[in-house]
């Protein structure tokens, strides 16, 4: 059943839980997965309204949806899943708008998995890397319009059924952290003993103006 919702709006995301629970009476799993990209260096902006919205979608969408759907989360000791990215764990100049939405919700999520452990609800955060969503394309640039152009390493990424699987795995397990990549693991060690190496090799990625 597919019910189209714009998780910026809680009107809507209560809607999109009570229509799943109606029809099929409990709900065992959310996964939030909706997400939208900030591909512009935060002095560039023309209006930070462009970080609201992106907040709005990728981290106030997942308090909305866990919000509503926590009660049946906890009726059925179930699963609550959170598609975050490497972002909301390594500087992200040129995305630093994208990059502190992922913060925010992977400390949300973690926050939750502490609260949620005596009741039975595990909690899994994904971290997947590159995706060949094209997602990039729909990305806002610094005058808050879709940048039009898929980027290499979306086009290049893993496709979406291969993740899919690999998150369906994890959650079956109730994995705690869900690192998709190898880069991404050695990346997370390695930033705790050269942190400042990781800031310049991320300076020297970093997106044009």
């Amino acid at each position: 059943m597919a019910v189209p919702t714009d998780v910026a709006d809680e009107a809507q995301c209560r809607e999109l839980i009570e229509r799943t629970v109606a029809a099929y009476g409990r709900m065992d799993t959310l996964i939030n997965n909706a997400g939208v990209g900030l591909g512009a260096r935060f002095e560039a902006l023309r209006d930070p309204a462009a970080v609201r919205h992106v907040m709005q979608v990728n981290y106030f969408g997942a308090v909305y949806c866990c919000h509503f759907a926590l009660p049946w989360l906890k009726a059925a000791r179930g699963r609550l899943v959170g598609v975050c990215s490497l972002a909301g764990r390594f500087p992200a100049p040129g995305a630093a708008a994208y990059a502190a939405s992922k913060h925010a919700m992977a400390g949300f999520l973690d926050s939750l998995r502490v609260e949620l452990a005596d009741v039975g609800v595990s909690v899994t955060v994904v971290y997947p890397g590159w995706v060949a969503t094209g997602i990039s394309s729909r990305a806002l640039n610094a005058d808050g319009q879709p940048i039009g152009e898929v980027c290499p390493g979306d086009r290049d990424g893993m496709t979406p059924a291969a993740c899919a699987q690999r998150i369906v795995r994890g959650i079956e397990r109730r994995r705690r952290e869900i690192v998709m990549t190898a880069q991404g693991r050695f990346g997370l060690w390695f930033r705790l003993i050269a942190p400042g190496l990781v800031d310049r090799i991320s300076r020297r990625h970093m997106r044009p103006t």
